[in-house]
């Protein structure tokens, strides 16, 4: 009974190991910052900016994200689109 149990203890172990190990890191993460508040004149970060980060899957979402998130400078919902 207790050589069985360690039998089935092991190989669920190992099997969690596959699939940790089958995981190769497709996930990437990502920043997103507001649009409306940035700024062309001035390339860094400025007062009104907002960032956010994120995960996203590369192969399933090979373009840039381009979600609707919450601004807390401008106290609105605007589009935050992903950088570099």
């Amino acid at each position: 009974m207790q050589n069985s149990f360690l039998k089935l203890y092991n190989r669920k172990l190992y099997i969690n190991v596959l699939i940790k190990m089958a995981k190769k890191g497709t996930r990437v993460v990502v920043t997103l910052e507001c649009t409306e508040a940035r700024t062309s004149s001035e390339p860094r970060r400025s007062n009104g900016v907002s960032r956010y980060t994120t995960e996203k899957n590369k192969r399933n979402t090979t373009e840039r994200l381009e979600l609707k998130k919450f601004n807390p400078h401008l106290n609105k919902m605007t589009i935050h689109k992903e950088i570099k």
